[in-house]
């Protein structure tokens, strides 16, 4: 497994370290000792899979709150989406910041969700699947969102969505108070970040 740090800390892309022949490849897409020589989460206790018909389908943008919070392994196993993340932990010099890649069935990179951050994607192309691992049981009560339009955040959107869910349209917008950090300033929550995946 190849670790590429992102511009936020703690979040990674992670490819595979592909040994091919005549037959195709062989690469290891997940490893416990791996992940704990890397420092990061080595234990997942679901494993979760969805499918999206539609190209232009948005899920997210979501995070749980302590003590449910959860790290996220994801990858696209059919198909092409661009996944999105927002640091929104307290203390963090990124947060409110974003960052977001491609992940594809064909380029096989996984990204590496810390606890912390709200996480969501918007497909690239129809039928497209995702498969991800999570840290921490769903627990309804500890879920939250971020609006995908937030004009706080800025994030770039390769294309305009075409369906997102009642629930995911209707998150409140951020303000200073509703970051984890209460000094944060309005001006600090514009501050984005978008970075091109190795």
């Amino acid at each position: 497994m190849i670790f590429h740090e992102t511009s936020l800390p703690g979040a990674y892309l992670i490819e595979p370290e592909k040994l091919g022949d005549s037959r195709g490849f062989f690469a290891r897409v997940f490893c416990e000792r791996e992940l704990q020589q890397a420092g990061l989460e080595s234990r997942f206790v679901q494993v979760n899979n969805s499918l999206s018909h539609r190209t232009g389908t948005l899920r997210g943008m979501h995070y749980q709150t302590a003590p449910a919070e959860e790290v996220k392994l994801v990858r696209c196993i059919r198909g092409a989406l661009w996944d999105c993340i927002v640091d929104m932990r307290a203390g963090s010099a990124t947060i409110g910041q974003w960052f977001a890649a491609e992940l594809s069935a064909e380029n096989r990179r996984m990204m590496y969700v810390p606890k912390g951050f709200a996480h969501g994607f918007l497909t690239l192309t129809a039928d497209t699947e995702a498969l991800y691992l999570v840290s921490a049981f769903y627990q309804p009560g500890h879920e939250r969102g971020l609006r995908w339009d937030d004009p706080a955040l800025e994030i770039d959107w390769p294309l305009t969505p075409v369906e997102i869910s009642e629930k995911d349209c209707s998150w409140p917008l951020l303000s200073p108070q509703r970051m984890p950090a209460a000094a944060m300033s309005a001006s600090s929550l514009t501050r984005t970040v978008a970075s091109e995946a190795p």
